[in-house]
């Protein structure tokens, strides 16, 4: 299962258990590291920040289209930088953060880390790790 089907469920899960609750989906998009690849060259792009919209558009759909499936408006915010600080610096502005745990792979555990756990450990306010 990949990072945005483990999204999904955490979104399908707020929209189910919280259905009066105003949501707000976040992405993160990460920043450069050490892996490189795709988050390299969003942090090389001229207007990084445009990049990390362009990139949010399509989870943003389909959360959209989740949303109203549960007749449901969601708000939709994106942030370019490390995904377990970017979650923690908005969470004061929420009541709770439902997040999608990592599938757990060799390749998440030691070089992306394990975000939900990072999350769960530091947030201010109660998280919801839905799996």
């Amino acid at each position: 299962m990949n990072d945005s089907e483990m999204a999904q469920r955490a979104l399908e899960y707020a929209l189910e258990n919280h259905p009066d609750a105003e949501i707000t989906v976040l992405h993160v998009v990460g920043g450069a590291s050490a892996m490189g690849g795709a988050a390299t060259g969003l942090a090389l792009a001229d207007d990084p920040e445009a990049a990390a919209e362009e990139r949010a558009t399509e989870v943003f759909d389909r959360a959209r289209e989740l949303a109203a499936e549960h007749d449901v408006e969601i708000t939709t915010d994106v942030q370019l930088g490390n995904p377990p600080r970017a979650i923690l610096n908005r969470a004061d502005d929420f009541d709770a953060v439902v997040i999608g745990s990592h599938s757990g792979s060799v390749r998440d555990r030691l070089f992306v880390g394990n975000v939900a756990q990072k999350v769960f450990r530091q947030s201010p306010v109660p998280v919801v790790v839905v799996r």
